[in-house]
């Protein structure tokens, strides 16, 4: 299913956070939302996941989202597979399917050497497999990650990157950043925030220098 976002304005008292944004996003497209910090992209994804209301505006979205924050909050003191099968149950997936469910997702992100380890013994990257795992429960149409590579280091970076494109030729995937090389190498496409507005919105394959073109939409050339 794909995702259709029309018109939506957002404000916080004064402040008006999103401006009559519009996006239609197809059923298996990797989405970048990039933009400087302020542009309105943690706003945006919060709408989408239904954590917030929109002020005015229409948006359709699939039934099954996962959604993985930026801050990834998490039991720590839990096993890996205790944590996943503990959320599994949350989510309201049976019982019985619990154990091959966890299993096939701790493989599918790469957390089987870690799964038997409490949270807090694992690394930003591992912890960052956890929160995707997690989001994964239920089998979502629509994966909403919200800075999902901060903090990580460069061999964390290459492996979070490439589990990222495979999810999204499984389902549809919009991730926020503020770093335009994460858009480069995640995204088939990027949507380009800044005051609430679209300031531009390319397919990558089609954009020469997207340094420029991020320059030029957030000082006002676009």
């Amino acid at each position: 299913m794909s995702v259709k976002i029309e018109n939506i304005n957002k404000a916080f008292g004064p402040q008006q956070v999103l401006r009559s944004v519009t996006l239609d996003i197809p059923e298996g497209q990797v989405v970048g939302l990039l933009g400087p910090n302020g542009a309105g992209k943690s706003t945006l994804m919060k709408i989408l996941m239904g954590l917030w209301r929109a002020d005015s505006g229409n948006i359709q979205v699939p039934e099954r989202i996962g959604y993985l924050p930026e801050n990834n909050p998490l039991y720590e003191e839990m096993y890996v597979v205790e944590y996943l099968r503990f959320m599994a149950d949350m989510t309201g997936i049976p019982g019985s399917l619990c154990p091959e469910i966890v299993d096939g997702l701790i493989d599918k992100v790469g957390l089987t050497p870690e799964r038997h380890k409490h949270i807090r013994e694992l690394s930003k990257g591992y912890r960052q497999r956890v929160g995707l795992a997690q989001a994964l429960l239920g089998d979502p149409q629509l994966l909403i990650l919200d800075e999902p590579t901060t903090g990580l280091d460069p061999n964390q970076l290459v492996e979070i990157r490439a589990l990222i494109r495979s999810l999204g030729q499984e389902r549809t995937v919009i991730l926020s950043t503020h770093i335009m090389q994460e858009v480069r190498e995640m995204c088939d496409r990027v949507v380009i925030l800044d005051h609430g507005r679209i300031k531009a919105d390319k397919p990558i394959n089609e954009i020469d220098d997207l340094e420029q073109l991020f320059h030029d939409s957030t000082n006002g050339r676009i």
